[in-house]
């Protein structure tokens, strides 16, 4: 037999990837201000990492002027920045490639300072972030983290709705499909966990209860994209944004079974071991795989995220655990990853002071490996 590895095909919805090394989702706070659309700066950075039959995962992107929590992400919800993802995808696909948007609203993980005419930002419930987190404002300054406004249930719809336009958005500027963002403490996954959604109403309570903003979202997308090009992200067991449900497994367990009927393009998860992995060098011991947990709950494509190296995510896809592996940090520092991890090529290591914020410098400077050998 022909047991897949991270290198043999894989199809992701209508399209055959030739490989399964798929390009994490990574902010990097690099879009032209103040429109917060991309810019040819982004167009280089995602054209050096693009590969034929490889999928990108390109960056969160807000919905809506009130999804922000960091400053200097691209948007999807103005004429500017769909224009400047055009030309993301474009230089995607005149390489061969694949690449996916992701759906992005934060919720309570932000400040009135991002917020349009100064107001709190909303979320479930008025559930403050834990005082141990900082979070840095619109004008750089470090505060922490203001208690949001509950969102009212009428309201809810309009929610939806914006990822609605999100997605259609996302359709004009070219992409293949989108990635509903309900991970890492953000908007979907404060409705989903019992401590951040406190509500009352047809949205919180019970676990269907909690689970039924996220399944109305994806629905939302779904009549925009069709089911097989759209995506989800969870992040099961992760701590990231002072997130954390004291029993995840009736909860994802039920989330992932009722998302598994609709037959999305695939299942994203974050592993626990690198959640909350964004601003330092984060690898919990002893905790679950959720790849390992909630595959046999999942009858589609699962691709999993957090911490990979190359021999790991090659021994993660033959035991089926996963279809696809997403690498995040190390395809920052390494444009060409996907030939330097089937040739057996030296990695360069990242510099973590350059991720967010900035211009070239950490982010299109990184040399392909044959430019290094010419050195």
């Amino acid at each position: 037999m022909n047991f897949p590895s991270l290198f043999s095909p894989l199809r992701i919805g209508p399209y055959q990837l030739r490989h399964r090394l798929v390009m994490a989702p990574l902010t990097r706070m690099r879009a032209e201000k103040p429109s917060l659309a991309p810019r040819p700066l982004n167009t280089e950075y995602y054209a050096q990492r693009a590969t034929t039959g490889g999928l990108i995962i390109a960056e969160a992107s807000p919905i809506a002027a009130t999804g922000f929590g960091s400053p200097g992400v691209p948007g999807i919800y103005s004429e500017q920045q769909i224009k400047g993802w055009r030309e993301v995808v474009d230089a995607v696909h005149a390489k061969g490639g694949v690449i996916f948007l992701q759906l992005w609203h934060v919720g309570r993980v932000s400040h009135s300072s991002f917020q349009p005419g100064g107001v709190l930002p909303v979320a479930p419930s008025a559930v403050a972030i834990s005082e141990a987190l900082k979070t840095s404002t619109a004008d750089g300054k470090v505060t922490t983290y203001e208690t949001p406004r509950a969102l009212e249930t009428a309201e809810i719809s309009g929610v939806i709705d914006a990822y609605r336009q999100g997605a259609e958005n996302a359709l004009k500027a070219g992409f293949d499909g989108v990635e509903i963002h309900g991970a890492n403490g953000y908007l979907i996954e404060q409705f989903l966990q019992s401590h951040t959604n406190l509500r009352t109403d047809q949205y919180g309570g019970g676990i269907e209860n909690r689970t039924r903003f996220l399944m109305e979202v994806t629905q939302a997308v779904i009549d925009v994209w069709g089911a097989d090009r759209v995506g989800v992200r969870l992040s099961p067991y992760g701590v990231a944004n002072d997130s954390g449900e004291p029993d995840p497994m009736p909860l994802y367990s039920h989330a992932i079974k009722s998302l598994d009927p609709l037959d999305l393009a695939y299942l994203h998860f974050v592993e626990p071991r690198s959640s909350g992995a964004g601003r330092a060098e984060v690898n919990h011991q002893n905790v679950p795989s959720a790849m390992v947990l909630f595959r046999p709950m999942w009858s589609g494509v699962l691709i999993s995220a957090g911490g990979f190296t190359g021999e790991t995510a090659n021994a993660a896809i033959p035991a089926g655990h996963a279809d696809a592996i997403a690498f995040g940090r190390i395809f920052i520092s390494n444009p060409d990853l996907p030939r330097r991890l089937q040739q057996g090529f030296p990695l360069t290591p990242y510099n973590r002071a350059t991720f967010y914020g900035g211009e070239a410098a950490g982010y299109t400077d990184y040399p392909e490996h044959d430019e290094l050998e010419k050195a």
